[in-house]
């Protein structure tokens, strides 16, 4: 049985149950890194070039874990996954940046997935998909009822994420029986929407454990993901330009959505430091969340970023909303 393993970091909150169900379709054995930690930062940050940003590097971690383990890692190269969009440069060169700072790894499964003139069911998208089960089976029927298998975990997956669930606690129940698993079900004082890439706000290492500290001040917790397809791009294309980065459009259109129809109170931005998307994006956002007076703060994240200091910087926005609400918006929305 061949042993397939799955960095836990960057697309992996985005993808992995699609990814999980295929190789386990196809009877290989799925290993995935454990969550991050300070020795799989460590290591990141030892085997990736110093000016990458630090998801990159912890990503660069969890295959320096994984490379002893497995005969495969999983890799993809993620070109684009929307016509007319692409996905971030790190992100397209993630399997070679890889393969070529980390010696002695297994082969590299790095399918091109690149949709920016195609869609899903193109037999170029269906060519990535034997492409990647050929190192398992050359079966293509085999590969075919796995990937469609996959794809409906995925959509149970999706569901969770439209019911509120969020992604860190939805890729441990997405391949179980469900009702209905809405956590906002519960009782809060006020809703903070934490707004960035997924690979910086589910990673509860790098973030320091943000939303499950926010949940547990009895605050509703909204993130992009929560967001349907279509209110992102109606409320992305108020934008005078089309964004064609396709994580950017879903960031921008999920903040501007959540604000408009007034659903949240404040907003956290999770940003890693050089991050060059997240330059223009954050001020599109701050805008639009001063435009109709809903407060904003950033947290950037690097290497160096301690608890401490992120600690102080949410409990000083909650006691600045909270003050904000009972005063009668006396209190400036921004920090």
């Amino acid at each position: 049985m061949y042993k397939i393993g799955i960095p836990r970091g960057m697309l992996f909150y985005d993808y992995y149950p699609l990814w999980a169900e295929f190789f386990k379709e196809l009877g290989a054995e799925v290993i995935v890194s454990p969550k991050t930690n300070k020795d799989i930062l460590n290591s990141g940050v030892l085997n990736c070039v110093d000016e990458s940003c630090l998801p990159v590097k912890v990503f660069h971690g969890h295959a320096d874990y994984l490379k002893d383990k497995v005969d495969y890692i999983f890799i993809p190269k993620m070109i684009s996954i929307r016509k007319l969009e692409y996905c971030c440069p790190k992100i397209l060169g993630l399997p070679d940046m890889v393969r070529f700072s980390i010696a002695d790894l297994p082969p590299i499964i790095d399918t091109t997935i690149n949709l920016r003139k195609i869609n899903y069911t193109s037999s170029k998208y269906k060519k990535a998909v034997y492409e990647a089960g050929k190192y398992i089976t050359q079966n293509k029927s085999k590969i075919r009822n796995a990937y469609k298998k996959a794809w409906e975990s995925y959509e149970r997956y999706l569901y969770l994420l439209s019911k509120g669930v969020i992604p860190i606690e939805a890729v441990k129940m997405y391949n179980k029986t469900f009702v209905d698993l809405n956590y906002n079900s519960k009782n809060h004082d006020m809703s903070i929407m934490v707004v960035g890439h997924t690979y910086n706000i589910y990673d509860e290492y790098l973030n320091m454990n943000l939303i499950s500290k926010l949940i547990n001040n009895r605050i509703k917790v909204m993130t992009p993901e929560m967001v349907s397809k279509d209110e992102i791009i109606y409320y992305s294309n108020q934008l005078p330009k089309r964004m064609f980065w396709t994580y950017g459009r879903r960031i921008v259109g999920s903040a501007f959505s959540l604000i408009e129809k007034d659903e949240v109170e404040g907003i956290i931005y999770l940003s890693s430091f050089g991050c060059g998307i997240d330059s223009i994006l954050i001020d599109l956002i701050e805008r639009k969340a001063k435009s109709k007076g809903v407060p904003f703060t950033l947290l950037t994240l690097d290497e160096q970023t301690g608890e401490a200091g992120i600690d102080t910087r949410i409990e000083a926005f909650i006691d600045m909303m909270k003050w904000r609400n009972k005063d009668d918006c006396d209190i400036s929305t921004f920090r």
